[in-house]
């Protein structure tokens, strides 16, 4: 498709990289329009931990910190401003004293993304906002997961909650919208409540924990990924503490011992061309990282995803 102009990003060659108000990636910010192919939202509300809050900040700290961003992908060549249509949307609304109307209202904006055929890649907000982008997106069958994280989600409840950053897999499986033979769990670890996983083996998720990708290395669980995907639709969803928190510092709940950015660099861009509905970064919560490098990396990560999105074809 020809480059159009609406769309194309500020370059840092031109307009300083300090300069004018941040977007992700200094993408043109627009409305929710047919005309845009990917876009990147924020989802500000964190009412969904039950330990640290702050990653309501998460949407504002990434894009300040994708002011780095270029235009091109060192690896794959991948010229995502120049082949797709890609905006920053804006945030989704939130109710910030309100957890459950919050809940509604991003699931609404996501059903308008999913009417105009756009493609999120959504930056939180705690790791509960898969549950209303989900609803939202998906309205026939069931999709596919790769969840990249230290902890499964799976819980049945959490402080006698059952909508929270620790259950949004559980809820997927009984509202429909995961298809669990198509899960892949990546990054699993730390102290558990008790045995956590094995909801997901249950189910039939394919689970990698760390001790499992530190024994068959990084192409084995590729191929891993790709054999439980397959070639149907999926749904990406990236909780930053899934990171070791040597890298990415600013989470919530941060684990020890985890993946490094590079494995995910590569492990993401590995799906370029596949059918994603579309991809979040949770978690990120710049108060507890005055370093900035957790917004750093999850930037880069959010233009992996980028990329990957835009290799594919338009649904």
């Amino acid at each position: 498709m020809p480059v159009d102009p609406r769309f194309q990003p500020v370059d840092a060659a031109v307009v300083p990289r300090f300069a004018d108000v941040a977007t992700f990636m200094r993408t043109r910010r627009h409305d929710v329009h047919p005309d845009v192919d990917i876009g990147l939202v924020g989802v500000p509300f964190d009412l969904g931990v039950n330990y640290r809050t702050g990653a309501r900040q998460g949407p504002a700290g990434v894009r300040e910190a994708s002011r780095l961003i270029r235009k091109v992908h060192p690896t794959l060549g991948t010229r995502p401003f120049e082949t797709r249509n890609v905006a920053d949307l804006g945030d989704a609304p939130v109710n910030p004293l309100d957890k459950v109307k919050s809940i509604e209202l991003i699931q609404g904006f996501f059903e308008q993304l999913r009417e105009n055929a756009i493609t999120p890649i959504s930056v939180g907000g705690d790791h509960t906002i898969p549950t209303p982008i989900l609803r939202g997106l998906v309205t026939g069958s069931p999709v596919g997961i790769l969840q990249i994280d230290s902890h499964p989600d799976t819980l049945p409840e959490l402080c006698g909650d059952t909508l929270n950053h620790a259950t949004f897999m559980r809820l997927g499986i009984e509202e429909g919208w995961i298809e669990p033979k198509r899960v892949v769990q990546l990054g699993l670890r730390g102290s558990r409540f008790g045995d956590d996983i094995q909801y997901g083996l249950d189910q039939g998720f394919t689970v990698i924990t760390m001790d499992d990708y530190e024994e068959i290395g990084r192409a084995e669980t590729i191929r891993r990924i790709h054999a439980t995907l397959g070639e149907d639709p999926f749904y990406l969803t990236l909780d930053i503490d899934g990171v070791d928190p040597a890298y990415c510092p600013g989470t919530a709940v941060p684990e020890i011992g985890g993946l490094i950015p590079r494995d995910l660099q590569v492990t993401i861009r590995s799906l370029a061309g596949k059918p994603i509905i579309g991809a979040d970064i949770s978690e990120v919560a710049p108060c507890f990282d005055p370093t900035g490098i957790t917004c750093v990396t999850a930037a880069n990560l959010m233009f992996e995803m980028l990329c990957a999105i835009a290799e594919g074809t338009r649904s």
